[in-house]
Parts: structure tokens; sequence; C-alpha cells
């Protein structure tokens, strides 16, 4: 019996599907950073501070530690996507990275004065809402690594995972700079980590049921 009708009735209707790049999507990535950055602008949600902050070395350990972390992180989930490619070599780097932020921020803390009072550096009524907002500012980049994650063929789903839930949680905090009066380095230390913990393990949780195929 010949095979062929049923070859045919099963390959009606299909397309060519288009091949994913890692370039592209980081192109896409960088895209929603932009938008998100041009909304905090035109929304008047920048901090009235900038042009002090800007002097300020917090404000620089903050933001580049951030930015390093999301391209590391955003670079080890989408090339994880290709399934040559192990996530595990990038989830390393990143977390050896997050210890050299820490560490760096201990400096700047002990050089630049600040509150001595810990309850008050903490400042928990505002923390609370800079981590709800970094969430909030997360969600963007966990949906778009979630599709090129469902369009791709990981061979270690948590890995990749992991990887996209730390990127899209640096990716949120690093928008958030802008509108956060906040750069005292204990400070960014807790709520910041609190909040990219709390994005990261939820992306941990959801994505890799999502990805199987």
């Amino acid at each position: 019996m010949s095979t062929d009708p049923l070859i045919d009735r099963l390959a009606t209707g299909l397309r060519p599907v288009r091949r994913r790049t890692p370039w592209r999507d980081a192109t896409i990535l960088l895209a929603l950073g932009v938008i998100e950055i041009v909304l905090v602008l035109k929304l008047g949600l920048m901090r009235p501070d900038m042009p002090h902050a800007m002097g300020m070395p917090s404000f620089w350990w903050k933001a580049a530690s951030l930015a390093v972390i999301a391209a590391v992180g955003g670079a080890t989930a989408l090339l994880s996507l290709d399934p040559t490619r192990s996530p595990r070599r990038g989830l390393r780097i990143v977390g050896m990275l997050a210890l050299a932020a820490l560490a760096l921020g201990w400096l700047v803390d002990v050089f630049q004065a600040g509150p001595a009072v810990l309850w008050q550096r903490l400042d928990p009524a505002h923390g609370i809402v800079c981590a709800r907002k970094i969430v909030e500012l997360s969600l963007p980049a966990v949906l778009a690594l979630g599709l090129f994650a469902r369009r791709g063929a990981p061979v270690d789903a948590r890995g990749t995972a992991w990887a996209a839930g730390i990127a899209a949680a640096a990716f949120g905090a690093l928008a958030f700079t802008l509108a956060c009066p906040f750069d005292d380095p204990l400070y960014v230390a807790v709520w910041y980590s609190a909040a990219c913990g709390v994005v990261t393990l939820v992306t941990r949780l959801i994505l890799p049921p999502l990805t199987r195929w």
C-alpha cells in the first residue's frame, strides 16, 4: 500500500519555518529595552536628581553591574536555544559576575558616606515598591524569552530557564535604574536581589513545561 497520499495530506498547508538567529532575537530584546526606557522618559518617571546621581559611583556601579549581567544572561539564554549549546558555562560566569558585583558594591559602600542606621538604609516601605516595579518591568523580557525558547530547541530546558530568568530580571532592574532614587549599595543588594530572585525563580518554574516539544 502506497503511503504517498497520506504524506501528501499531512504535508498540505505546511509552510517553511523561519530560521531563528540569536542576533535577531537579541535585537528584539534590545528594542524592548529601548521602548521601556523611552516610556520611562515620556511618562516623566525618571528620577528628578539624575544629574546628581550620574556623579555618584554607586549609580554607575548599579547600572553597569545590571547591564553586564543582563547581557551575559541574555546571551547565555539565546545561545542555549541551539541544541548543540549548553547554558551551564554561561550560568557559572553569571554567578561569578554577581558575586563580583556584590564585592564591588561593598567597596563603593565603604568609600561612599550614607545613613548609618541599617533599617533606615534598607527603607522597607520604598524597597517593597521598588521590588514590585522591577518585577513588572521584567515581564516583557520574560515573555519575549519564553517565545524564543518555544521556537528554539534547548537540550537543557532548566538551564535555559535559569538563564532567561536572570536575564529578564536584570533587564527589568536596569530599566528601573532611571526611575529609582536609591543608590545605596546595601539597599540595591537587598531589594534588587529580592526582585530579581523572584523573577528568576518564577521563570525557572514556568518556562521548561512551555519549551517541551
